[in-house]
């Protein structure tokens, strides 16, 4: 029998969004930011995880939605994704995170074909968890060309 894709579900204002567990190295807590001059809006600093320091992007503002406040559940998921010149380690400031799971169904329906190359650029697929859409991201897509401070995965 093969093995279903696991997935860490986030949540963004009302929406679901999945990201591949194999991509996603830790989950922290929000903490401070130190931000950085003149970057683009979507990245909103450093932090130090473990001496290393990752930039954080927003998904919020990656996917183009408005910004919010951070509350009790905001939570920094920390990615190794394939970024231009090899693995990146990043984090993405997520409204909240919900749960480490399978989707309802294996295989995932593509992006809606409302308009050419839209979906092709974020999203990986649209699968169902629970009777609800999860929109699992293709974060190599999405965030593999952002411009980021120099940092690699060791």
């Amino acid at each position: 029998m093969a093995e279903q894709a696991q997935y860490v579900t986030l949540g963004v204002a009302e929406e679901i969004f999945a990201a591949p567990v194999t991509k996603v190295l830790e989950i922290l807590d929000m903490r401070p930011v130190a931000r950085l001059p003149r970057a683009p809006a979507n990245l909103l600093g450093m932090i130090d995880v473990r001496g290393e320091g990752v930039p954080v992007l927003d998904l919020r503002l990656t996917l183009g939605m408005e910004t919010a406040p951070d509350t009790e559940n905001t939570r920094i998921v920390v990615l190794a994704i394939n970024g231009q010149d090899g693995i990146l380690t990043l984090g993405l400031r997520a409204d909240r995170v919900f749960e480490v799971t399978v989707l309802d169904h294996e295989t995932l329906d593509p992006p809606p074909p409302i308009s050419a190359g839209w979906g092709d650029q974020v999203i990986e697929g649209i699968g169902r968890r629970n009777g609800e859409f999860v929109t699992v991201l293709d974060l190599d897509r999405l965030l593999g060309s952002t411009p980021l401070p120099a940092t690699r995965a060791a």
